[in-house]
């Protein structure tokens, strides 16, 4: 985990969870990957299975131990609302962010269909950012599903923008 995060929108980064799979275009060059499998050929035991989805239990609790406010990139290295993290393990998360009110945290998705389908099974604090990946016109219903998200701030990442975003 970074304690200080080289994403200029961001301070810090927390990952729970590594690892992905593809959902679309915008996933081709996916620098988390890349990064991954670096990471793994230097033997580095978060990264033993690549670029799998691998959840961290030893990781939730993390921001607890950092005392002063930051922002904080969630999964950086993953989709907390990818099908194969279990609903009580984004719970988890989620409970740590509303213990942590000193920090804001900063949640992505691509996958906007599972995020819509829990909202109402997550306890929203108001320090968590949620926002959406939007590449192209073909994923503009991204936006339309993170406006049912009951988040205090909710928000866009328009990278890689690879088509026109014009609906």
């Amino acid at each position: 985990m970074a304690a200080n995060s080289h994403i200029e929108w961001t301070e810090a980064t927390w990952n729970p969870v590594t690892g992905c799979t593809k959902v679309s275009a915008g996933c081709k060059n996916c620098y988390a990957e890349r990064l991954a499998f670096r990471l793994e050929a230097m033997g580095n035991p978060r990264y033993r299975n690549g670029f799998m989805v691998t959840l961290h239990e030893d990781l939730i609790e993390l921001p607890k131990r950092w005392r002063e406010p930051r922002l904080i990139f969630v999964n950086s290295m993953s989709d907390l609302f990818h099908e194969q993290v279990p609903l009580e393990f984004i719970q988890r998360v989620f409970a740590t962010m509303r213990a942590c009110s000193q920090h804001t945290f900063q949640i992505l998705t691509k996958r906007s269909g599972r995020l819509t389908s829990l909202a109402r099974k997550i306890d929203w604090p108001a320090n968590v950012w949620m926002g959406v990946s939007v590449e192209d016109s073909r994923v503009l219903s991204r936006v339309d599903d993170l406006r049912r998200v009951p988040a205090a701030i909710r928000f866009l990442s328009c990278e890689p923008l690879i088509g026109s975003l014009a609906g």
